[in-house]
């Protein structure tokens, strides 16, 4: 999407790669770097609280012969884990570290790996070798852990969903699930308001904004008590729940 430009009538959206478009209404579920929410309510900094945690996940072999487990390697301020995937024949590793705001592209996956090997690099048990399966993977995952913060999700015919209106962060463990809850309840109001958007699209945040409001207030306490002197139950449980989500 490079433009957007709504009248009292439709949303006429250009794209990068294809001809403009009029739709009836847009909907942005395009995560926690939306764009659609850049192009109608404005630049990101205004909307996203920083968690104080970076997170990578990248694909590997199951190399160490897991069985639907996980190990975790924990030093203050840094955690490093890798756990079993699609029954037992892959794995999945993360690396995780408590820092105040980067600038970085966050497209730029090998700056992305950069800082990764960078923040690890001296670490023992198995770092080294997660380091090494990290630089060749494909399937790479690196951000911030943040959450979006607004007053409203809707301005006329466009409405945000998911992480892209109220981004709960990782560490709450109910990305996945208040992403589906919001696209079910606002499909919902979509329907029984008849097609009268502006009550529909309040409806739907008059629902959505106390479970968003419950995530977000457990993403923060997740964040609070991520990396610990001596990790407990609790936080191997809650890192499980998290990259199962």
């Amino acid at each position: 999407m490079a433009t957007l430009e709504q009248d009292e009538d439709d949303v006429l959206v250009t794209f990068e790669h294809g001809a403009p478009r009029r739709f009836d209404l847009v909907v942005g579920a395009d995560g926690l770097h939306s764009r659609t929410r850049a192009l109608v309510f404005g630049p990101e900094e205004e909307f996203v609280r920083h968690l104080g945690i970076y997170t990578a996940i990248f694909n590997l072999d199951n190399y160490l012969g897991l069985e639907n487990t996980g190990l975790l390697y924990a030093t203050p301020g840094k955690a490093a884990n890798i756990f079993t995937a699609r029954d037992n024949t892959e794995a999945r590793a993360a690396f995780h570290f408590a820092a105040e705001h980067l600038e970085y592209d966050h497209r730029d996956q090998e700056a992305h790996k950069r800082i990764i090997a960078d923040r690890f690099a001296g670490e023992g048990w198995e770092v080294p070798r997660l380091l090494h399966e990290m630089a060749a993977a494909q399937e790479f995952f690196f951000d911030a852990n943040a959450q979006v913060v607004m007053d409203t999700w809707s301005a006329g015919r466009v409405a945000l969903l998911g992480d892209a209106g109220y981004c709960a962060g990782p560490t709450s463990g109910r990305g996945t699930s208040q992403a589906l809850i919001g696209a079910y309840l606002l499909a919902g109001e979509l329907a029984a308001h008849g097609g009268d958007h502006t009550a529909a699209f309040a409806a739907y945040e008059h629902r959505m904004r106390p479970c968003v409001t419950e995530h977000q207030t457990l993403g923060r306490e997740g964040a609070e008590r991520f990396f610990l002197p001596a990790p407990t139950q609790e936080t191997l449980n809650l890192l499980a729940y998290t990259h199962t989500t």
